[in-house]
């Protein structure tokens, strides 16, 4: 249905003088080969200034400045930092909305770039270094060049294009929200109601300018899992005396790890993984309790929720055979990343197109994951995935995002603004 009313809005649109997409493919490749050196700046200053979730005021001045001065309509302080802004077209409809994220990461880099980041921040009680060391930097400049390459040709497409530059994709601070979550509350997809919604991430699991795509679920859900064992405080000499929290804690993290393996579909990607244990105070006392900090990561909502039930169950189960106690939160985090597969078939043309047929390559699913998702929920969308290694540089031995040593090749930005914009381009014209 929204395929067929989108394609009948742009006949119509294109039968009141809209320019032809062949020509309009030509024009963004020329203005994407133009702004380039504009975005490659962009990306360095924003590298060079991280913030981190939820306090990306400068980035957001830099982009709400940029948008102004290409003549969109921005409003901004939208989920505390982001930024909306809309270019109107030739018609109202169909409309494309176009995401970008700009925080970064509690990371001290170690690229030894000469924009390289020296900024340190506190977060959670301890000084930490903040690096853009997932590609946020990237993004955003990405989509400030598709924000200007498309705002010189805007009587040339029929509908519009929302622009969303994103805080917090990589969470908040305690007690706080954010996100994109956030800012679909604050009225995000409201005026305009986007028909569908693309993005991207650029990463080192794939070769330079290569493009992922991956039809259905794309990036897994993510839940954060607490485990507090109750055990009973005794000399590390007598354990008998007491109940060893950290003895039941270890075969929880044991038991929890194989689950994926043995007790939901092993053909639905998943994984559980405890990444931190606290308790105890000393070696020669057993303590009363333990904590286990986790994820739970699912590519199947199906597998999600018997993870869930298996996790407290198989929790409990360990406990009381120990004589001990547990309670088990677990707070849901973002959905799975599903790339609408009617809208995935549909993009594909146009991404061999940017990219070569060749590079356009069907990657595997990723148990990371992605607050794009929420978006997901409202409209269609497609999120696809950008390597930015630079060529003869095997991604299996690259650095990866939120590595401190991770690196972007500036030569593949020109892909991603071209890849976005035409994807906008495509979307509001007819199909070939």
């Amino acid at each position: 249905m929204a395929r067929t009313r989108l394609a009948a809005l742009a006949l119509a649109a294109l039968a009141a003088g809209a320019a032809s997409a062949d020509d309009l493919f030509d024009a963004v490749d020329r203005a994407a080969r133009a702004v380039e050196p504009k975005v490659i700046a962009w990306r360095r200053d924003i590298h060079e200034h991280p913030e981190l979730g939820n306090h990306e005021q400068r980035t957001a001045a830099l982009v709400a400045k940029q948008l102004k001065k290409a003549g969109l309509a921005v409003r901004t302080q939208v989920a505390h930092t982001g930024v909306l802004a809309v270019l109107r077209g030739s018609a109202e409809r169909p409309v494309v909305a176009l995401r970008a994220d700009m925080d970064a990461l509690p990371v001290s880099e170690e690229t030894g770039l000469p924009f390289a980041s020296r900024v340190r921040t506190t977060y959670q009680g301890r000084e930490v270094g903040v690096m853009h060391a997932c590609g946020h930097d990237a993004h955003t400049a990405i989509l400030l060049g598709v924000a200007e390459v498309l705002a010189g040709m805007r009587d040339r497409l029929p509908g519009q294009v929302l622009f969303v530059f994103q805080p917090a994709e990589e969470g908040v601070p305690p007690g706080e929200r954010g996100g994109a979550e956030l800012m679909l509350e604050e009225g995000a997809f409201d005026d305009p109601k986007p028909d569908v919604v693309y993005g991207l991430h650029v990463t080192s699991f794939q070769r330079f300018g290569e493009i992922g795509l991956v039809s259905g679920a794309a990036m897994a859900s993510s839940d954060r899992l607490t485990i507090r064992v109750h055990g009973r405080s005794t000399h590390a000499a007598y354990p008998w005396k007491g109940v060893d929290p950290i003895a039941v804690a270890s075969q929880i993290v044991l038991a929890l790890e194989a689950l994926p393996a043995r007790q939901v579909d092993a053909r639905v990607p998943s994984v559980v993984s405890i990444g931190a244990i606290q308790g105890g105070v000393r070696g020669n006392i057993i303590p009363d309790e333990v904590e286990l900090l986790g994820t739970i990561r699912a590519l199947g909502a199906d597998v999600r929720t018997q993870l869930h039930e298996r996790v407290r169950r198989t929790a409990a189960g360990i406990a009381q055979s120990a004589g001990a106690t547990v309670e088990v939160t677990i707070d849901e985090g973002n959905p799975i990343t599903w790339n609408d597969p009617d809208w995935t078939r549909r993009v594909r043309p146009t991404l061999e197109r940017v990219a070569g047929r060749e590079r356009v390559i069907a990657s595997l699913p990723w148990t990371a994951s992605e607050d794009f998702s929420y978006y997901q929920q409202r409209v269609p969308g497609v999120f696809f995935f950008l390597g930015i290694n630079p060529p003869g540089v095997d991604p299996a031995t690259a650095e990866p995002n939120h590595s401190p040593r991770f690196t972007v090749d500036e030569d593949a930005l020109e892909i991603g603004v071209r890849a976005l914009a035409q994807l906008a381009v495509d979307t509001l014209t007819p199909p070939r």
